[in-house]
């Protein structure tokens, strides 16, 4: 009889942990969601005004306000 109702208990504290007890959420300090706040954007993507490639803004070469991928588009536009 003893081993029957710890057999159930057993049984039923399994169930319990594997399907219906929910996890702990996540917490987030404030601090965490201020530097996500302060991360830099993602670099634009330029295209180049002679041969049409994309490039980040950082790495373009600006003439005559337009945008180039190297020296050679430049000499050629």
């Amino acid at each position: 009889m003893i081993q029957e109702l710890l057999l159930i208990a057993v049984v039923i504290a399994v169930v319990y942990f594997m399907f219906i007890k929910k996890k702990p959420a996540v917490s987030r300090n404030k601090t965490d969601i201020k530097e996500e706040k302060n991360k830099e954007p993602l670099n634009e993507m330029i295209e180049c005004a002679t041969c049409g490639i994309y490039c980040e803004l950082d790495d373009t070469i600006l003439s005559n306000n337009k945008y180039y991928c190297c020296d050679e588009c430049v000499e050629k536009g």
